[in-house]
């Protein structure tokens, strides 16, 4: 009879406050080492052994899934320079390419710039994922980077577009963000510490050895992260320094790259601003910058900046407290505010001349958010609109309201008037609404009848919408009459910032009970059975799930979760613990650790008699959370069973009280594998578990 894996018991004795903690499972840390890896294949051994029975239903999904897909998939286009330039999936290919020809000649073949299959390929480790594409001004080189393992490590190189040969000079160590300077002969670039954390900016003029890099800005405050773009008039470099509810930004005009970089405001915790150059429309029509700011305007407002002094600021739009600004895109005849009234995401245009108008969603539950306009001076901005049921779709709006279809993402074999969505409210225990966006077939009754997946997340201010990418599985579920929902607790972004603030610190409880308030609305009449999924933070808000409303749920899917909270807040040199402090509390002070203790998976345990069948991920490369932390849950777990987490029918993937661990061994990410039929595949499987816990055929 097929075993369940046993984690050798080592026990580990800290004192956290007086109080003694006790980890028997501390030695599971390090996947490079022998016994840490031997574990987790022997626990993916299990998982492969356990789902096997589900191999049928796997490639009937898979193969539906992979049937939508077009042969050929382009992206939408998008113009700068006198280019005109997309992303094209080739026929039978995983990855795409990136592709320009001149704007003036439509006909002309377009030309290959990057082809990440190639590089994918040559790689050899089965993944791969850009970071930095950007072309410099000129038009004739490309700065791209790539990661070839999973774990946001990324090589950087610089490609001659009139050879198509790479520099020899590479940085082999970088991040995400990238700017050139005004000329084309440098690039800034931005360098993450061994914590992951991007602390530095550099500088590398081409055709210099990597040895000879400047150093442009570093900060060593370990809450803050650097973020780096240029500015869509190409005249600034901006440098951002990001915390949780703070930041710090620095300008570096892209025509003096070796000047030093501008402070515009010190940092001051409570204090968020972000920068837009928009030269031309002051109040005066003159040079400055449009500040999206939270001081003083707890949902944000619009603040103005002369570019002669950007430390001084005066109003130009006002807080209203019940829109959210997400911040201001500038042109030359107008600025679009991305906005979220009422849980809805939309643009707001406002024209330098004319009155302002709203750009809003289709369907409920969808978004409307700025596309790629490369140019300034664009007589047309690039509108996407997303929908949970509905192929995203890209529209040229003119500041008069004119509007122009650009592009259509491409899909086969499904009609988006088969499936309605709808967004209701979900009574939380203080009677807070909270909503959640359902979305099925059109024949689906909600009379309590049809089963349901429902999928969370919930932190950071993180708002949960439609990704198409992430969506396109979708109906594999609704044309078998299962309910998708998503349910918006507070520590989101979705209501606005209030709904941030009243989920995260001492409040994030909030987050926990309003989801499984949502559950129990579904569950009182509206469908029959709920199985619930998240990744990330929306794995630790399964792992409260499954702690504390498990009586709820036919399944729990739990993927890549922070579950060990006091444990890894506790390490100032694992990734992102010093600059979460702000999102989740520090262990280090008593009573916040009393707060993180109270709700963390690892030491709230559900009682035996009500656990729902669990499928846990990890990653061995994943920086965001390390594979130990699902690793020595799923050992507790186990331990704390008689039966180890085989469950009541150890033949059934998906009976009551059964754990599955599939931890990743090879190269993946903190979101999965790499590559559109990988990333399908590995939906499919995730699906054909979902449906036989939810007693689905396929």
């Amino acid at each position: 009879m097929l075993q369940p894996p046993a984690a050798a018991v080592r026990p580990r004795t800290t004192v956290l406050h007086g109080e003694e903690r006790v980890d028997p499972y501390a030695w599971i840390a390090d996947p490079e080492d022998p016994e840490v890896l031997a574990y987790l294949e022997s626990e993916r051994a299990y998982y492969d052994a356990r789902v096997a029975g589900l191999a049928s239903a796997r490639e009937v999904l898979s193969a539906e899934m992979r049937s939508r897909l077009p042969e050929v998939e382009p992206s939408a286009p998008w113009e700068a320079g006198g280019w005109r330039y997309r992303h094209v999936t080739p026929e039978g290919s995983e990855y795409e390419r990136l592709v320009r020809r001149p704007e003036a000649s439509p006909d002309e073949p377009e030309g290959v710039l990057l082809d990440l299959q190639a590089v994918h390929d040559l790689g050899g480790t089965g993944y791969a994922r850009d970071g930095v594409l950007e072309v410099s001004p000129d038009g004739r080189w490309l700065a791209w980077s790539v990661d070839l393992d999973g774990d946001e490590v990324y090589a950087l190189r610089f490609r001659d577009l009139s050879t198509g040969a790479d520099l020899d000079e590479v940085v082999p160590r970088t991040y995400y963000g990238g700017a050139w300077s005004a000329d084309s002969s440098a690039f800034l670039y931005t360098v993450h510490d061994d914590t992951y954390r991007p602390f530095q900016v550099w500088r590398h003029v081409l055709g210099t050895p990597v040895t000879d890099d400047v150093l442009v800005l570093e900060d060593l405050d370990e809450r803050l992260e650097i973020e780096l773009h240029a500015s869509r008039s190409g005249e600034y470099a901006v440098i951002s320094l990001l915390g949780r509810s703070f930041r710090e930004e620095h300008l570096l005009r892209l025509d003096s790259p070796s000047a030093t970089p501008v402070l515009v405001r010190a940092r001051e915790v409570g204090v968020e601003y972000e920068l837009e150059h928009a030269p031309g429309l002051g109040p005066d029509g003159g040079d400055g910058f449009l500040v999206t700011t939270n001081l003083g305007a707890p949902e944000f407002r619009v603040m103005w900046a002369p570019a002669s002094d950007p430390t001084t600021w005066t109003p130009l739009i006002d807080e209203e407290p019940t829109v959210r600004v997400w911040g201001a895109d500038a042109f030359a005849d107008g600025f679009v505010l991305s906005l979220r009234r009422d849980g809805e995401a939309m643009l707001r245009f406002v024209p330098r001349e004319g009155q302002p108008f709203d750009v809003l969603p289709d369907d409920a539950g969808g978004m409307v958010r700025i596309g790629r306009t490369e140019d300034h001076s664009a007589s047309a901005v690039t509108v996407v609109v997303d929908s949970f049921i509905r192929p995203t779709v890209w529209t040229d709006v003119t500041w008069s309201g004119a509007r122009t279809q650009r592009h259509v993402r491409s899909t086969v074999g499904v009609d988006a008037d088969d499936y309605v969505t709808e967004r209701r409210l979900a009574p939380s225990a203080d009677g807070t609404p909270v909503p959640v966006i359902l979305v099925r077939h059109k024949d689906t009754p909600l009379d309590g009848t049809a089963p349901c997946l429902l999928y969370g997340y919930g932190s950071y201010e993180v708002c949960l919408d439609p990704d198409w990418d992430f969506e396109r599985p979708l109906p594999s579920l609704l044309d078998r009459g299962v309910v998708y929902a998503l349910g918006h607790p507070r520590g989101g972004g979705e209501m606005g910032r209030r709904w941030w603030e009243d989920g995260h610190l001492a409040a994030k409880q909030n987050t926990f009970t309003d989801f499984g308030a949502v559950a129990a609305y579904l569950r009182d009449g509206v469908v029959s059975s709920v199985v619930t999924r998240g990744l990330s933070a929306g794995g630790l808000l399964q792992g409260a799930m499954y702690a504390q409303f498990p009586r709820l749920f036919a399944g729990v899917v739990a993927e890549v979760p922070f579950v060990d909270v006091v444990t890894s807040m506790l390490d100032a040199s694992l990734p992102l613990t010093a600059q979460e402090w702000l999102e989740w509390g520090d262990p280090r002070d008593p009573v916040q650790c009393e707060w993180l203790a109270a709700y963390a998976p690892m030491g709230n345990l559900p009682a035996l008699a009500d656990r729902p069948p669990l499928l846990v991920t990890g990653a061995v490369h994943d920086p965001r959370v390390l594979v130990r932390e699902p690793a020595r849950w799923v050992a507790r777990l186990r331990a704390s069973d008689p039966a180890a987490g085989a469950g009541d029918d150890p033949s059934s993937p998906v009976s009551a009280r059964t754990v599955l661990f599939r931890p990743e061994t090879g190269a993946g990410a903190h979101g999965g594998p790499s590559g559109r039929f990988a990333e399908l595949d590995y939906e499919a499987e995730v699906y054909a578990w979902v449906l036989a816990a939810l007693g689905v055929p396929v």
